[in-house]
């Protein structure tokens, strides 16, 4: 059965799940999510997903919302981008969290709120408090990143591929990949790995589609 992942190009929580699915070679197929509509609201993806959130992912005989433990899930199913001991794997669920709190939370609403809500209601003291947020989370990832490759280990975990989630987005938040040389690094070298794709590569739906 193939592994089918509710989503959109524009989510970078899709985007972390896909991309782990993608480079593990595991066999998966994107189902568009009309998420600029209200598709996620909707009774009948309510019915797959009360949470009423993308991405959703439906394995065999395993579904699940949150793109952390679909992360966990590819790497247990297929023993790849995984700690390789126990400290390791509490160091890569770390660094998830982290970025679920951190990073992600803050990158994706700030990046709604600059480019995909209407000029006249974007929240401009809400943009300037996330983007004081976000430039702290981006200096704590530079800094673990400085003299290193990886953010757990020798080789590229989930670690890497959740903290990443938001970081290869064109639209503008703040982030200039040239100000965060570490990061800038790093981001090429996880492009770098057979298999990668951008978002709006891996995911249907962009912002061009609506333009």
């Amino acid at each position: 059965m193939t592994i089918k992942l509710y989503c959109f190009g524009e989510s970078g929580n899709a985007y972390k799940a896909a991309l782990t699915l993608e480079l593990a070679g595991m066999d998966w197929t994107p189902v568009f999510v009309d998420f600029f509509n209200g598709e996620s609201r909707s009774p009948e993806f309510r019915a797959l997903n009360p949470m009423g959130e993308v991405p959703v992912m439906v394995a065999p005989g395993f579904k699940t919302s949150q793109s952390g433990v679909m992360q966990l899930y590819v790497s247990e199913e297929t023993g790849k981008f995984g700690g390789r001991d126990a400290a390791a794997t509490r160091e890569v669920l770390r660094w998830m969290f982290w970025d679920n709190h951190k990073m992600s939370g803050q990158a994706g609403a700030l990046r709604f709120m600059m480019n995909f809500l209407p000029e006249q209601k974007r929240p401009q003291e809400a943009i300037g408090w996330l983007s004081g947020r976000v430039r702290a989370a981006l200096a704590t990832l530079n800094g673990a990143l400085d003299g290193r490759d990886w953010l757990v280990g020798d080789t590229p975990t989930t670690a890497d591929l959740a903290c990443c989630g938001y970081l290869f987005y064109p639209e503008p938040f703040g982030f200039d990949r040239a100000e965060w040389p570490a990061i800038d690094g790093w981001l090429d070298r996880i492009a770098a790995l057979p298999g990668w794709k951008h978002p709006y590569d891996l995911m249907p739906g962009s912002p061009a589609d609506r333009a």
